[in-house]
């Protein structure tokens, strides 16, 4: 089993025809993921690796049915890209472009939300379940790190995700979904939004949550943890152990705030909660065994 991206997803790529969106779109059918159509305004009529291209997305639905957006646009057009979607009815959509503007993560979230649809990203890799279907751009031929199992994977950092996943399979397990919620401040889903779909899936026995310094994401996973909302195992490992008090790091999401945000905050808050915090990314696989009483 696994969530979000499934051998049953149905998605169209916006911005296929452009160079990253064709080069990750045809890795994408590759690996499996069916895709019935492309968007490009101006392009109707091309085709991208077999992949019929429409200069609307409602265009495309009047030919083809589709379920999930995976855009793949400058940030100056995601919100556009995303509204289109949206107008369409589809209820989950990725976007993966760096430097979105604040204000327009801000509305592309609250217009998500007021149509019941799920977008995640920006400034992410997407969504991957291996063997199935993914929506981004992963590596998923590196067998080390994009094993099929159990192990639901949420991740804000990019740099990370291979290294912290890499431990997970080293330690026997692989990976059901893995979630790139991206490093923005802004994210279009959060991560204790991703827990109930992961808490759902009959396939996933434990979450490994990759966070990073800043912000309260992890705070609020402790927070669904202690009341309840998600009862599976977690593991976490924080990047930004060693970085120096008081000092902003890496991106706009690392932004400390009083004691919330700081990686012994999110350490204590998840330790509370029951769950285990990796000090270093090689203890990642012992503490799944631990947590999962192997």
């Amino acid at each position: 089993m696994s969530i979000f991206a499934t051998r049953n997803s149905r998605v169209l790529v916006q911005g296929v025809t452009g160079k990253e969106g064709g080069f990750w779109t045809k890795h994408m059918k590759e690996m499996g993921t069916v895709i019935p159509f492309g968007v490009t305004p101006g392009k109707e009529g091309q085709v991208v690796d077999g992949i019929p291209v429409f200069h609307t997305v409602r265009r495309g639905m009047e030919r083809f049915d589709a379920d999930t957006a995976m855009i793949f646009v400058p940030p100056r057009f995601t919100k556009d890209a995303v509204y289109e979607a949206l107008d369409a009815g589809v209820k989950k959509i990725v976007t993966v472009a760096e430097g979105i503007p604040l204000h327009e993560s801000i509305q592309i979230r609250g217009a998500a939300q007021s149509c019941g649809a799920m977008v995640v990203g920006g400034n992410t890799s997407g969504v991957i379940t291996p063997g199935e279907a993914m929506l981004g751009m992963f590596p998923y031929w590196i067998e080390r790190v994009y094993k099929p199992g159990t192990i639901g994977v949420m991740t804000r950092s990019g740099s990370l995700t291979n290294e912290v996943t890499a431990e997970v399979v080293k330690a026997g397990y692989g990976v059901s979904t893995l979630v790139g919620i991206g490093g923005d401040t802004v994210p279009g889903t959060r991560f204790a939004e991703m827990l109930p779909l992961f808490e759902a899936d009959p396939g996933t026995q434990a979450v490994v949550v990759i966070g990073e310094l800043g912000g309260t994401m992890e705070e609020e996973v402790a927070e669904a943890m202690a009341a309840g909302i998600f009862t599976k195992p977690v593991v976490a490992f924080i990047g930004g152990r060693t970085a120096p008090k008081g000092k902003r790091m890496g991106h706009a999401g690392a932004i400390v705030t009083g004691t919330k945000g700081s990686v012994e905050n999110k350490t204590e808050a998840l330790e509370a909660a029951g769950g285990r915090v990796a000090r270093k990314p090689s203890l990642v696989g012992p503490l799944l065994k631990e947590a999962l009483n192997l």
